[in-house]
């Protein structure tokens, strides 16, 4: 591994850059996955940085909540009964349901993905 430096003043500071090979675009569950490594588990944080795996792994987190909000929410929404004939007879009861729905179903994803280990 060749490292080369730089100096600044009286030190030496390594010239490290990440690759830009890859762009992956980051949603609104992978920053809060960013956020929560930053603050509870710096040190994880530091190691996908330095390595690389950072924005691939918040696109995967990214990426698998989405998947698991497309499953659930309808599910959910079955079991409960919560239908287009609803939907049709009474639109704010069939919205206040699938609000709750998907506060649910967040909760959920929240807990088993980002705030995960």
């Amino acid at each position: 591994m060749d490292i080369t430096y730089t100096k600044c003043g009286d030190y030496y500071l390594p010239n490290i850059a990440l690759s830009d090979t890859t762009h992956y675009h980051i949603g609104k569950y992978g920053r809060m996955r960013r956020a929560f490594l930053q603050e509870h588990r710096p040190i994880q944080y530091s190691d996908l940085v330095l390595t690389e795996k950072l924005f691939p792994h918040l696109a995967e987190i990214d990426e698998a909540c989405y998947q698991r909000l497309d499953v659930m929410i309808p599910a959910m929404a079955e079991q409960e009964g919560v239908t287009a004939a609803l939907k049709r007879a009474d639109q704010m009861e069939w919205v206040r349901r699938m609000n709750s729905i998907k506060s649910r179903a967040e909760e959920v994803i929240l807990a088993e993905l980002i705030y995960a280990d």
